[in-house]
């Protein structure tokens, strides 16, 4: 099937879109759409249910490379919204800031199997985006894996591929799990939503993937490996731009307290990475947990602990980015029940306080991911829809001075 053709130009209002039933009753706050009209630059939609050729599309991350593209991944699910079967990795390229978006491609072709997790980041010393991804069998579960049903062959595995024509073409993928897991690891997933490349002069350029794993039970144990609190964080990283992966921290607490799960990592003014993990039906107080680390990903300052100020996120995926002499931005829905209500909150402390800034829509609303965008502008990629979060990936610019 043809791929979902690009919104229209600049000149387009809200309005016309919304007459275009490519916008269906988005709900926005005024305030981030003004600046759209002001910009000319309404919502885009790069990804929707049902076209070229996929059931659903999930799982969205995005970068922006240095010569300015936009680039939008997410999982293309050709049978149906789960999170198995038969699942490609799809790309959308934006060269005016996500206003509009260049003709859908398949970077990871699952050919039967699941390929999804992207976790996508740009190299500042060769400008080449560096994606790495997750793979398992398309005939297993998530459930299956975690109980230890499955073969090596078919559990999760990790790959990295490389784009050196600012996301034009990638190269096959290449596996790299036995470098960046543990041997007894079952579950493992990479991010989702992207990577973060190192400014600080002693880690120049080190590439750091958050991704999260699951561990068997202890051995007389009764339970099965499917209990959420065998989950834990941990990272990866690269020094030589993609080409060598090792092993960061792992947070192998497991004590069904705190249980960190899909995380998102940034850089802190300081040098420090602030790591930001779903915590999976854990015990504690809230759905969000938080960690530091200042070597560069490779230990934790401390254990993750709940972030108290972003209670009213629920149990899911968020993202976070700092911000060029701003502040760091989260996103993530904001009902702490439901996946709805898609925001973005704003931390001037380093991460140890959000506050909630700007609430993008009151509609269903689940993953996301935030992208820098230069001049003032912050992106946000998320998914969304009328009757359930999954209908749609939705892209929004924002001004900074609004959040």
């Amino acid at each position: 099937m043809p791929a979902f053709p690009a919104l229209p130009g600049r000149s387009r209002t809200v309005a016309a879109i919304v007459a275009a039933g490519l916008l269906t009753a988005l709900t926005v706050t005024v305030k981030a759409d003004a600046d759209a009209s002001a910009r000319g630059c309404p919502p885009s939609v790069p990804y929707e249910a049902g076209r070229s050729g996929y059931a659903s599309y999930r799982i969205p991350a995005v970068v922006r490379t240095e010569a300015g593209t936009v680039l939008a991944f997410a999982e293309g699910r050709r049978d149906g919204a789960g999170d198995t079967g038969n699942i490609d990795v799809v790309l959308r390229r934006s060269t005016d800031g996500g206003c509009t978006w260049g003709p859908q491609r398949v970077v990871t072709a699952g050919e039967g199997d699941t390929r999804g997790n992207p976790a996508p980041v740009v190299d500042p010393r060769t400008g080449r985006i560096v994606l790495v991804t997750s793979y398992n069998s398309g005939e297993v579960t998530e459930a299956e894996i975690m109980r230890g049903e499955v073969t090596s062959e078919q559990g999760r595995r990790v790959f990295v591929q490389m784009s050196r024509d600012d996301g034009r073409s990638f190269s096959a993928p290449r596996e790299i799990t036995n470098s960046v897991g543990h041997g007894n690891w079952r579950w493992y997933a990479t991010g989702p939503g992207h990577g973060v490349a190192l400014t600080s002069e002693s880690l120049y350029g080190r590439l750091v993937i958050p991704a999260n794993h699951s561990d068997p039970p202890p051995a007389g144990s009764t339970d099965t490996g499917e209990e959420a609190k065998y989950y834990g964080a941990h990272a990866l990283h690269s020094d030589d731009g993609g080409l060598t992966w090792d092993l960061g921290f792992v947070d192998d607490s497991y004590d069904g307290t705190d249980n960190s799960n899909e995380s998102s990592a940034a850089e802190l003014p300081d040098g420090r990475l602030y790591f930001s993990a779903r915590d999976q039906n854990g015990t504690g107080e809230g759905n969000r947990l938080d960690a530091y680390s200042s070597d560069g990903g490779e230990t934790l300052d401390r254990p993750y602990t709940v972030q108290p100020t972003l209670n009213d996120v629920p149990v899911v995926q968020g993202s976070t980015v700092q911000m060029q002499d701003g502040p760091l931005l989260f996103s993530g829905p904001s009902v702490p029940t439901e996946r709805r209500s898609m925001a973005v909150w704003r931390s001037d402390d380093g991460g140890e306080s959000f506050t909630k800034a700007l609430t993008l829509s009151s509609q269903p609303a689940a993953y996301s991911d935030l992208v820098p965008l230069g001049r003032g502008h912050v992106g946000v990629l998320y998914e969304t829809g009328e009757k359930g979060p999954y209908e749609r990936i939705v892209f929004r610019r924002l001004r900074v001075v609004d959040l």
